[in-house]
């Protein structure tokens, strides 16, 4: 006779069907996730204000490296003079973040956004609290002493660790804090840069993996938050203003999204030349403390040949955005820029990329914008557009964060009519890296520890698949195990098994629950899903086990 439900004890904390209503209550939008928002708007608020303490301290190291004055004003490194002494400033930048990074923590090292993605990753998304106060000030004096980075990256590191920071005081899940560290990231770059929507868009790309109601509400809220603590802070125009944009021609167009694989192959490049002085340094016969102080030489002899290369830069990229800069001076920023740039990124020190490649693209875009206008003016190239083209293009190549590099550019510069010469710039970049590098600027370091991470979303093969498809018939001395029905997809099955710790499941026939139709094992699911992806199977190595328990965000507990 078949067995029933009635045949096999149930356990005494889960009847039937219990735990499914528990958990479909749970999956969408509840008061965890009003929670979670009140708790990522709060964290923006303060991250708002660590962003312009931020830009403060940068400001009054600059000021007392080299210019020898106690001063908050916003100064650029390039107009001092030092002469041949200035190569010195960078390398004291350079020993203090060492010293740092030595007996502070290590992971004030890198440029933010990978740092965090690993976490994610690997750590549950828990992040050292003393971060939150040594990346920022590490970061100071690197910027400070005239480090070609841009002040982005450190705040978005600082403002990732102040929001897992704030999940490990709540004890809330390592899905619940992945989310408030992608917001605390996130209102950090939308505190820099007034960009609430790219800042969105780049916790999507490159740090949340996903995209649900219960994600992208906080996420949101803060990033709104943030551009709010811009707006007040910071003022009210464009970071990047440039005068107004013309709508490009059909000519022009094609030529832009032209102009965008050559970007891209160029961005492909110099994501890998990063690595490979990161490989350089580590054969250094010397403790990797003293790292930055080394790459901290490029910066002070390229600073000294072309002081407009060090610092922060961000009036560099307005410079780029007129359309107006010498030869001379594109060359510099693109050549110069790059050189000292990953030299001083390579040997780990603190500071960002984001700034530092829309620098390099803008300066490679109005290179290019200025030749074609010289030799083919009836093109009708604009060389301000190109440069926003190029500055764009360079970062979806290396970051391959597509959609953030759009509308970065749209929010950053204010320039509606940028679209469609962004988009596909952006897009042409963004499918010639594909060809010319495995990983990204922002995942070769994780890549390299063996740890795949998402790159593209699909739907989920676990949803259009049910329990009755691949269940087993039950033995009759089978323990008590949670139910679901056959109808129940595979995604819900592996949700279900995460929350109660077990790895098979009772399946219940669909009109009636009283009858038990077969068991459901974990390893059923994971030999499914590859079947169904047409790749190896995940159980058949432990290798392949760790991949399929970071797909399935650890929700098996075995």
């Amino acid at each position: 006779m078949k067995p029933t439900a009635e045949s096999i004890p149930l356990s005494p904390t889960l009847t039937p069907l219990q735990g499914q209503r528990r958990l479909r209550k749970s999956g969408g939008v509840d008061k965890r996730v009003f929670y979670l928002s009140i708790q990522a708007i709060i964290n923006a608020l303060v991250i708002g204000v660590v962003a312009k303490a931020l830009v403060y301290l940068i400001d009054l190291v600059t000021n007392i490296a080299f210019y020898g004055k106690f001063s908050f004003e916003n100064v650029s490194p390039g107009n001092n003079h030092l002469g041949i002494f200035v190569i010195i400033v960078p390398i004291i930048g350079g020993l203090i973040v060492g010293v740092m990074a030595r007996f502070g923590s290590e992971a004030i090292r890198g440029h933010g956004i990978p740092e965090a993605m690993e976490k994610i990753i690997l750590d549950e998304s828990k992040i050292p609290p003393l971060i939150t106060l040594l990346k920022p000030i590490s970061a100071a004096f690197s910027i400070g002493t005239g480090g070609p980075f841009g002040a982005e990256g450190p705040i978005i590191a600082t403002g990732g660790a102040f929001g897992s920071v704030t999940g490990q005081i709540m004890h809330i899940s390592p899905a619940e804090r992945k989310i408030m560290l992608a917001a605390g990231a996130c209102a950090g770059m939308a505190a820099i840069f007034g960009s609430p929507l790219a800042a969105v868009l780049l916790a999507i790309e490159l740090l949340l993996f996903e995209f649900s109601p219960r994600s992208i509400i906080p996420v949101t809220l803060a990033c709104i938050t943030g551009g709010g603590m811009h707006l007040l802070l910071f003022g009210t125009s464009p970071v990047f203003a440039m005068a107004e944009m013309v709508p490009p021609t059909s000519t022009a167009l094609v030529v832009y999204v032209l102009m965008g694989v050559l970007v891209g192959v160029v961005a492909a490049y110099v994501s890998k030349s990063v690595y490979a002085v990161e490989d350089l340094f580590d054969k250094l016969p010397i403790h990797w403390m003293w790292w930055p102080a080394i790459g901290a030489i490029a910066v002070g002899v390229v600073g000294y040949f072309a002081p407009f290369t060090m610092g922060v830069g961000y009036e560099n990229i307005s410079h780029l955005l007129s359309g107006t800069l010498p030869l001379t001076m594109l060359f510099s920023l693109c050549i110069m820029k790059y050189i000292s740039w990953v030299i001083s990124l390579g040997s780990g020190t603190s500071g960002g990329t984001l700034a530092p490649l829309f620098t390099i693209g803008g300066a490679l875009g109005a290179l290019i914008g200025t030749g074609l206008l010289h030799y083919f003016p009836e093109l009708g190239i604009n060389v301000a557009t190109a440069a926003l083209v190029g500055m764009a293009a360079m970062f979806a190549g290396s970051s391959r964060a597509l959609l953030t590099s759009i509308i970065f550019a749209m929010e950053t510069t204010g320039q509606p009519n940028g679209l469609l010469p962004l988009l596909g710039a952006c897009v042409a970049a963004y499918f010639v890296s594909f060809f010319l590098m495995e990983g990204s600027i922002m995942t070769e370091k994780i890549n390299r520890r063996g740890v795949a991470t998402p790159e593209n979303y699909e739907p989920d093969l676990l949803q259009q698949a049910h329990a009755g498809s691949i269940m087993k018939v039950v033995p009759e001395n089978q323990q008590a195990l949670p139910s679901v029905r056959e109808k129940d997809n595979l995604s819900y099955c592996v949700q279900l098994m995460g929350q109660t710790g077990v790895t098979a499941l009772m399946v219940m026939d669909d009109h009636d629950e009283s009858i038990l139709k077969g068991i459901l094992y974990a390893t059923d699911i994971m030999k499914f899903y590859s079947q169904q992806k047409q790749e190896e199977s995940y159980f058949e190595s432990p290798a392949g086990v760790r991949r399929w328990m970071v797909r399935t965000r650890k929700v098996i507990k075995r």
